[in-house]
């Protein structure tokens, strides 16, 4: 992703929370590449919400930076899903070390439901070989 003007601050870096959007649009990303976008999801009777979200800062991109976001699911629960990122700038240094926790629930009740197993198994085919899921 490239860094726009509006994801900048006072002192010329990438404001803290926008890390999160990144981190929002490269998980978006990843469903879309596994199979599983978020919109088939929920007209297949499953949502997520981000129920917890943590990242440690290394350093800072500013305006017109290309970072790169490496993003994976590193954690399937009976309803939870956590994802990982590392934010890299172009020289491959690391920005940020971000995890965001989803719940899944029912769309209509908001009620948690378990992590559909076509999701598991879509995760689980890219995923092979890098640990843990």
């Amino acid at each position: 992703m490239r860094v726009r003007f509006r994801d900048t601050d006072m002192q010329g870096h990438v404001y803290f929370g926008n890390y999160f959007v990144f981190c929002d649009e490269a998980l978006g990303a990843y469903m879309r590449a596994i199979g599983m976008p978020w919109q088939d999801m929920v007209k297949s009777g499953t949502d997520m919400f981000y129920v917890n979200a943590s990242c440690d800062y290394l350093g800072s991109a500013k305006f017109e930076e290309d970072v790169h976001i490496e993003t994976r699911i590193s954690k399937l629960g009976s309803s939870s899903v956590t994802s990982a990122f590392v934010i890299r700038n172009s020289q491959g240094d690391t920005l940020a070390n971000a995890s965001v926790t989803s719940v899944c629930v029912d769309p209509k009740t908001r009620e948690k439901v378990s992590v559909p197993h076509p999701l598991r198994e879509a995760v689980a085919a890219f995923e092979e070989g890098r640990g843990d899921v």
